[in-house]
């Protein structure tokens, strides 16, 4: 049982990962122009497409992605509860306000995890090989969390620190959710 549960919560988190990902790089205007981008968008395109038509993108902001993310969530969520050997002592009402807590606080921590992953990837590339296809599109995802760092946290012999502040910082958020 612990092996079907562990391979169902790695395909939620791997598409809950895309759905995300698709909402934070149209949030921050990122191209979808390449590798990155095409994979996202084939592999999210199935769900995303058909809630478009009941969500609709309202300020330039793909919600449909975002409701694709917290729905996955709320099912594995719902899964993960009832099929807990511990005795849950909750009404109907308790039982879903608690799926939809641990839904929003999975989404939240897949979100710092996703962009502290794009501050490594960042960092790494900046420093072994800054003209990758891959670069312009991490390049365009941090960007929104590093600018205002850049402000306070100037480089210092040439070397940029802001992705270790920006880590340290949802490092922070991580403690707190």
């Amino acid at each position: 049982m612990q092996a079907v549960l562990f391979l169902v919560n790695a395909v939620a988190a791997f598409f809950c990962t895309l759905f995300l990902l698709r909402f934070m790089m149209q949030l921050a205007r990122v191209s979808f122009a390449g590798q990155i981008g095409d994979f996202v968008i084939k592999l999210t395109n199935w769900a995303v497409k058909p809630l478009r038509r009941i969500v609709p993108g309202v300020a330039g902001v793909d919600w449909a992605s975002l409701i694709a993310a917290l729905w996955l969530q709320l099912m594995l969520a719902g899964l993960l509860l009832a099929l807990s050997p511990l005795p849950l002592a909750a009404d109907a009402v308790g039982m879903l306000l608690m799926i939809l807590m641990l839904a929003v606080r999975s989404l939240i921590q897949l979100t710092v995890y996703i962009l502290i992953g794009a501050l490594i990837l960042q960092a790494v590339l900046s420093w072994v090989n800054p003209y990758s296809p891959v670069a312009p599109t991490v390049n365009q995802l941090v960007r929104p969390i590093l600018a205002p760092i850049r402000r306070f946290v100037p480089p210092i012999s040439g070397i940029d620190l802001s992705p270790l502040v920006a880590i340290l910082l949802l490092q922070v958020v991580l403690m707190f959710v």
